[in-house]
């Protein structure tokens, strides 16, 4: 029954995007289609129902194997791995196109309770809390990436990073009460993850408790539910369900759901002070009913200083809390010196230490004079038999001299009859080396007569070969001569710096800057050195799949590739002029992030692509397409067989995307968390910019798995894959590195648009 809703919709989409049905009589018979489909048996049921002005989502009945989320965004469920008052966590794999944009295919799932969220006004408040959360990236908070929503059940979930390991509820369960020095190293990350949100975004956590701090295998130390959790439990609570306003109870501070205007930093301060009593005790300070007067017992492992800094940060009172965890860290570590009755008993110590050392000193100073006293007799007794021992090894030297001299002389003796007798051997020897050399510098003379006879011959017959080859070269160069002047003879003509730009007709203006491309051949895919490279960089079997097998691609025609990619003040000229109007969620004109008319334009899908593409035609008067995706990765590699057209590695300084992560040893960098302008970085060996990073680029192929079976000639694939999604190339400024490489091959629905994809134009040469 889906699918056949499924095709109904598609049905009805494919008449919008002809022209034959508005986009409110689509939205009208979409809707329509959706209430058959979900509305409940035997009618509209209760009349309570049938007012409600949307249908609710049902209880979470979910199963392994399951597959969830809207048409363009599915996710199977593998395990559940969590679950409580907040919904349940999923590990779920990525089925979507979309969700290749951005993260891998294992993701965590967290699937709200339908009740939180069945008010429009608490889902956008749920929807914009995940957006927040989008932004944040840093090392110590888990990575949130997207948001969507079940047609099935209409229960909203949020797409994060999936994590091995357990949380910090657990991890004190087995190791119980904590020393201080443990407890500073797990909270640490904590506050400097906090004071980032803080610093950047003006965002605060809002429900800080164990169960949100989670500690992989690795030793990485990661928090959770940024502000999400605390937004769905407003919304439990205004629904009339037992849900505090914010935060969770006995870890929430007492001005929580005061109906503050901003949220501030001593909301975390207050939670984390109750964990460092919770880590250091083993149990909680007070429940979540403290009256202001309650003091509990000190924790141990605590100073008197300490214990005052720790009942500080969990004041009923917000103003005697430090501004910030990394503050109240910082005071902890500050008090952790003695205090006065500490230093008064040290002060004691000190004096009855130091009179015993006093004490030792004069034993010490008694036996040191005793010492010397016996060292000097000892010296006397050894100086007198020093000089008898020396008085008789004069006398032995004496006579060992002498004994040494009469053997020097008879060795002298000996090595004279020797050397006469190797002397006489030495000229035997000479005698017979020197025959030896005459009868081999008259086989030598034979031997260089021999090869110069071979040389000449062989000499003869290379001068013969060599003719025969210039005559060829002749023929051949005269030949290419001749097709190169037919075909430069109706070639457009580019200014200095090898730029054409196509006037429009009507010479109201002209079109984007070209490059032309020159013939060649080159080797597409990537070979097994820089797949290992890339393995190392955490890139997936399916994705290093698509670029095999590497194969041989021959260009044997010109063509010209866009300079830069389709700008947003080109688009504007083409919306002008043709009133065309955006179906997408994604605003081109404010895509979420600041653009000039000088940034590559975003929101655009293939279709739209393919508009612009026909009013540029119309307008030049020459034939404008999408470059094939050989041609797209041949101009990219610009003669280079490296990962990228400048090397094996890459850096932000070279092109457009998260900084955060880095490449076969490159450093970490920048993250603009948007695009940046067309033309910031150098151009490739060809003059071609932005090919790396930026934006994805649309290329005229449909999608295939791999390239078994691809064109050799440089033509576009559309025939056979999926011919409702097209090829992306070039990787953006969301992206990690490592899907910058000129071989990465994406894929994307051709009827949908995104923050992260743009085009450029080519051109067919006459």
């Amino acid at each position: 029954m889906m699918q056949t809703a499924r095709d109904k919709i598609r049905e009805l989409r494919a008449l919008h995007d002809d022209g034959l049905l508005s986009l409110q009589e689509f939205d009208r018979r979409k809707n329509a289609i959706l209430d058959a489909e979900y509305a409940p048996p035997g009618g509209q049921g209760t009349p309570a129902e049938a007012a409600r002005p949307q249908r609710q989502g049902t209880e979470l009945g979910l199963m392994t194997g399951q597959e969830i989320g809207p048409q363009n965004r599915r996710y199977r469920l593998e395990r559940l791995i969590g679950m409580g008052g907040m919904g349940q966590v999923w590990l779920a794999t990525d089925l979507a196109t979309h969700a290749e944009l951005g993260h891998s295919d294992q993701v965590a799932l967290k699937i709200l309770p339908p009740q939180l969220t069945q008010s429009a006004t608490h889902a956008k408040l749920l929807i914009e809390e995940a957006t927040q959360a989008r932004k944040l990236a840093h090392e110590n908070i888990v990575r949130v990436y997207e948001w969507a929503q079940d047609p099935a059940t209409s229960s909203y979930f949020i797409i994060m990073e999936y994590l091995e390991g357990q949380d910090l509820d657990a991890y004190l369960a087995e190791q119980g009460p904590l020393p201080l020095e443990s407890v500073y190293k797990l909270l640490a990350p904590i506050g400097d993850a906090l004071q980032y949100a803080w610093d950047k975004h003006k965002l605060v956590h809002r429900d800080i408790k164990p169960g949100n701090v989670f500690l992989t295998p690795r030793g990485e130390i990661k928090l959770l539910d940024f502000g999400i959790a605390s937004r769905a439990r407003s919304a439990g609570s205004s629904l009339g369900l037992q849900t505090p306003n914010a935060g969770t109870a006995g870890y929430r501070a007492p001005e929580a759901g005061t109906h503050q205007r901003q949220p501030a930093p001593k909301l975390d301060v207050y939670a984390v002070a109750v964990m460092i009593y919770q880590l250091l005790e083993g149990r909680m300070p007070f429940d979540d009913m403290r009256p202001a007067d309650f003091h509990p017992s000190p924790p141990r492992g605590l100073n008197e200083r300490q214990w005052k800094v720790l009942q500080d940060g969990f004041a009923y009172l917000q103003e005697r809390r430090p501004a910030s965890v990394n503050e109240l860290l910082a005071e902890l570590r500050r008090a952790a010196g003695p205090s006065e009755a500490e230093l008064a008993v040290q002060a004691e110590h000190a004096a009855r230490e130091q009179a015993a050392r006093e004490q030792l000193r004069q034993k010490e100073a008694a036996a040191q004079a005793e010492k010397v006293r016996q060292a000097e007799e000892k010296r006397k007794a050894m100086v007198a038999e020093l000089a008898a021992r020396r008085k008789a090894e004069l006398e032995a030297a004496a006579v060992d001299k002498q004994r040494q001299e009469q053997q020097r002389r008879a060795l002298e003796a000996k090595q004279r009859a020797e050397a006469e007798a190797a002397a006489q051997a030495r000229k035997q020897v000479l005698r017979e080396q020197l025959q030896a050399r005459r009868e081999a510098d008259a086989k030598k003379a034979r031997e260089e007569r021999e090869e110069q006879q071979r040389k000449a011959a062989q000499l003869k017959a290379e001068v013969a070969y060599r003719q025969e080859q210039e005559r060829h070269r002749k023929q051949q160069a005269e030949r290419h001569a001749a097709e190169l002047a037919a075909m430069t003879a109706s070639a457009p003509v580019a200014d200095a710096n090898g730029v054409l730009r196509d006037r429009f007709v009507d010479g109201s203006g002209a079109g984007p800057d070209l490059v032309l491309i020159p013939t060649g051949r080159f080797q597409m895919g990537s070979q097994e050195h820089e797949q290992a490279l890339a393995v190392k960089a955490g890139a997936q079997k399916n994705w290093l799949d698509r670029e095999q097998p590497a194969h041989w691609v021959g260009i044997d025609y010109s063509f010209a590739l866009g300079r830069f990619p389709v700008t947003v003040g080109q688009w504007k000229r083409f919306v002008k002029d043709t009133g065309w109007e955006s179906q997408s969620d994604t605003d081109w004109r404010d895509p979420g992030f600041k653009q000039s008319d000088e940034h590559p334009v975003v929101g655009v899908s293939w279709n739209d692509a393919q508009l612009f593409l026909r009013w540029l035609t119309e307008k030049t008067g020459h034939a404008y397409r999408l470059p094939s995706e050989s041609e797209w990765e041949y101009a990219c590699r610009a003669g280079t067989k490296t990962a990228f057209s400048f090397g094996d590695t890459i850096s932000t300084e070279q092109a457009n995307y998260d900084g955060h992560y880095t490449y076969n040893g490159g450093q970490r960098g920048t993250y603009l968390q948007g695009t940046n302008k067309v033309g910031a970085f150098q151009p490739n060996p060809w003059g071609l910019f932005d090919m790396h990073g930026n934006v994805w680029e649309w290329t005229q192929d449909v999608v295939h798995d791999n390239y078994v079976g691809a064109p050799a000639d440089g033509s576009a694939w559309e025939e056979g894959g999926d011919p409702a999604r097209r090829v992306l190339r070039g990787g953006s400024w969301l992206y990690n590195p490592r899907y910058l490489r000129s071989a990465v091959r994406n894929g994307f629905s051709a009827v949908l648009a995104n923050d992260i994809v743009g085009f450029r134009v080519a051109r067919k040469l006459a």
